[in-house]
């Protein structure tokens, strides 16, 4: 009788107090969470579109293929009112599919947000082609006198989502009268972005 007895305190102890079995396991450490770390990129957006070749030009008729990489702003101050004034360095590129004149450009890019969705944009740089050059113009191109040119060019664009928006865009390249001709480009056109 006495050993039940022993027994049954020994029970009771034990289950008064269950803590100090798991006080007998070694402690099992909380898990360390740390964000995954995000891959430094120089790229800040990727688009592709069209334009319309100069319509009222000798090129009229004729249409491009465009593409072009923003990259990331330089980080010059976390104010976001100046920072809305550094521009984005940009290239980009236009293929005319019927054989006119076709062009690569680098420049800077600003943005400016209107509302959350709405935005515009001004693009300044200078672009180098593969058109008329000097007093001959062949016809069916326009006189760009010489290269490289500047660009110039202006957009306004909408944000479908946080990554994905359009733009509506119009730009301009020219000699500024620095050489014999200067006919200039001006072509009309659209994009769709994707914003990293």
């Amino acid at each position: 009788m006495r050993a039940i007895l022993l027994g049954l305190a020994a029970l009771a102890v034990a289950a008064g107090h269950p803590v100090q079995a798991a006080d007998l396991a070694a402690p099992v450490p909380a898990p360390d969470y740390h964000p995954p770390v995000q891959p430094l990129s120089i790229v800040s957006e990727l688009r592709i579109g069209g334009s319309v070749q100069d319509p009222w030009s000798p090129e009229s008729g004729s249409g491009n293929v465009t593409g072009e990489v923003l990259l990331a702003k330089p980080t010059l101050t976390p104010d976001p009112f100046w920072n809305q004034f550094i521009p984005r360095p940009t290239v980009g590129g236009s293929y005319n599919t019927a054989g006119r004149t076709s062009y690569a450009y680098l420049g800077a890019t600003w943005t400016f947000d209107i509302t959350e969705r709405f935005f515009v944009e001004g693009f300044f740089g200078a672009s180098f082609h593969n058109g008329a050059t000097g007093r001959f113009v062949p016809p069916g191109f326009n006189a760009l006198g010489c290269s490289p040119l500047f660009r110039e060019a202006g957009s306004v664009g909408f944000r479908i989502t946080e990554h994905w928006s359009v733009l509506a865009t119009i730009e301009h390249q020219s000699n500024a009268g620095l050489c014999v001709a200067n006919r200039g480009l001006t072509n009309v056109g659209g994009k769709i972005a994707y914003t990293f």
